[in-house]
């Protein structure tokens, strides 16, 4: 007996139809998918093998940049001028001089000893300060040894040193700043032998007054006194600059003068 023959439902050969080719579709677009992983995993790995390649390049190389020259030191600033020197005072004699005994030696007014006494007088009123003129003024252990008063040493600093330094204070007004020395009058003719028991003193010196100090400022000649220089020992020192004494603490410049003036009067001690 013949099979019956196969009838073929036209809806199903319709859907299979569709099937196939819906199942084609999602087989090449698998493919696609996977030829584009294969073309993102090959991407990768390219570029991991550039980076590989680059950095095996970079290391096994050296580098062809060029090496940065040091940076110059800079030059050092020149030095400038040395300061000026600062003023000194000078020695009239050597410390120790002020405690060894008196000599009736009259002193010079052209040794170094008197050149130094003017030197520092000259720095103590050019200046106003009168420290400068210590080494010049009478050394206190020589006034401890003349004096037969109670206590010569506080004698020697609340009147002696204490007026003078008011009287240094006073001439240097007179002085200004751009003063120049000319010369110091000392008139020999007036100098005299003081002797113990004078004076309230108990050993002998000389004794000059009267000294002029003179010098030039602003193109006019002008000068003022030293009232009293006495000895040591063979040199001459300032003991009274303004005046022997004064009723009030003040410093007195004594005779100043336009011009040299005149030296003197004689006397004193």
């Amino acid at each position: 007996m013949q099979p019956p023959p196969i009838r073929v439902c036209p809806s199903f050969v319709k859907w299979r139809t569709i099937g196939a080719v819906l199942a084609a579709g999602a087989l090449t677009g698998c493919a696609a998918t996977l030829t584009g992983c294969a073309a993102t995993a090959t991407g990768t790995a390219a570029t991991v093998g550039r980076t590989a390649s680059g950095t095996a390049a970079a290391v096994g190389h050296p580098s062809t940049a060029q090496p940065q020259p040091e940076p110059k030191p800079k030059p050092k600033p020149s030095p400038g001028p040395p300061p000026p020197p600062k003023p000194a005072a000078l020695p009239v004699a050597p410390p120790s001089a002020a405690t060894l005994p008196q000599t009736s030696k009259l002193p010079s007014t052209t040794d170094t000893a008197f050149k130094n006494l003017i030197h520092d007088f000259w720095l103590a009123v050019t200046t106003g300060n009168s420290d400068y003129a210590q080494p010049a003024f009478f050394p206190e252990k020589a006034y401890e040894q003349v004096k037969a008063i109670a206590d010569p040493d506080q004698d020697w600093h609340d009147r002696l040193w204490d007026e003078f330094a008011l009287d240094v204070a006073a001439v240097r007004p007179l002085i200004g700043q751009d003063a120049r020395l000319l010369k110091v009058i000392v008139p020999g003719q007036y100098a005299i032998w003081v002797p113990p028991g004078a004076c309230y003193n108990k050993i002998g010196y000389w004794h000059v007054p009267g000294a002029r100090v003179v010098y030039e400022r602003g193109g006019v000649t002008r000068s003022f006194g030293i009232t009293s220089l006495i000895s040591w020992r063979g040199d001459w020192y300032v003991v009274h600059l303004g005046a022997y004494g004064r009723n009030a603490p003040v410093g007195i410049v004594d005779d100043a003068e336009t011009g040299p003036g005149v030296p003197g009067p004689p006397g004193g001690c």
